[in-house]
């Protein structure tokens, strides 16, 4: 092995232990319900402490990290909550559950015939499993003595910006704050929780995936509602405007400076 090739295998295993060191902060866990089961991996703030009440984070991953290795879902996201600056800052239990690889977290057609995907969202059918069994995991961890119900985040990037959207549908009373990174929804269903929870709303402009007009219907109908949600939209992003939305130094101060609140209150 020569001096180079040793010099980027070393490179290599330093790349692979920083990864392994920020991984293993998330738990891996499993909820079983008679056939189905949601895998899913679990961070806790450093010096946990049941005594404590603490915010809860959950965050739903794209369709390419969909699959049963309990793994792949922290591609995109985990890291940003588990550096040690912001565990100290921002102490809170931040769960990220992975969809199955043929399934999907919203009630919705996806036809990929054609780029951007077509998109018929059918939130009248129910929830999927997937998303069912997530909403059955947040109930219950909400119910813990160490959780804070007033300080509920949910966050995700496109399928999981989709299942934001459902989410905050289905359980319109739960959020004190969500971030929708290139996702979509029905618009009509943002009546149900449009007084109750803020919302910052990314997407690229040259997204060739989820077609932008996915978050602008969104957006427009919370502002037809009465609210002002934050919206980004990045004219220079494709469809990983995640990158940009998670560089945002506003973003997680943002997020936490959120408490539930009762409706007839605008965003900010």
């Amino acid at each position: 092995m020569t001096t180079r090739q040793l010099s980027f295998f070393i490179l290599f295993l330093a790349c692979n232990l920083v990864a392994a060191q920020w991984q293993s902060k998330y738990e891996a866990k499993m909820l079983i319900d008679g056939n189905d089961t949601l895998r899913y991996r679990i961070m806790y703030p450093k010096n946990f402490n049941e005594d404590r009440n603490y915010p809860v984070v959950l965050f739903l991953h794209g369709a390419g990290e969909r699959g049963n290795d309990n793994e792949t879902q922290l591609m995109n996201g985990a890291k940003l909550f588990a550096t040690d600056y912001l565990q100290e800052r921002y102490p809170a239990i931040v769960i990220f559950p992975q969809c199955p690889k043929d399934s999907y977290w919203a009630s919705v057609d996806v036809d990929r015939s054609s780029y951007p995907i077509n998109l018929d969202f059918k939130y009248s059918e129910g929830p999927t499993n997937p998303l069912k069994m997530v909403m059955d995991l947040l109930e219950t961890t909400i119910q813990e003595s160490y959780t804070n119900d007033n300080q509920i985040y949910l966050m995700g990037l496109s399928m999981g910006g989709m299942g934001t959207f459902e989410l905050l549908s289905r359980k319109p009373e739960t959020f004190a704050a969500a971030i929708p990174i290139c996702g979509g929804g029905e618009p009509e269903s943002v009546s149900v929780y449009v007084k109750n929870t803020p919302l910052w709303v990314f997407h690229g402009a040259q997204d060739n995936v989820v077609n932008p007009l996915q978050s602008m219907e969104m957006v427009s109908a919370l502002l037809k509602a009465g609210v002002h949600p934050k919206f980004t939209i990045y004219d220079f992003a494709n469809h990983n405007s995640w990158d940009p939305a998670f560089a945002e130094p506003d973003l997680l101060p943002w997020l936490f400076s959120h408490k539930k609140r009762t409706a007839g209150v605008t965003s900010e």
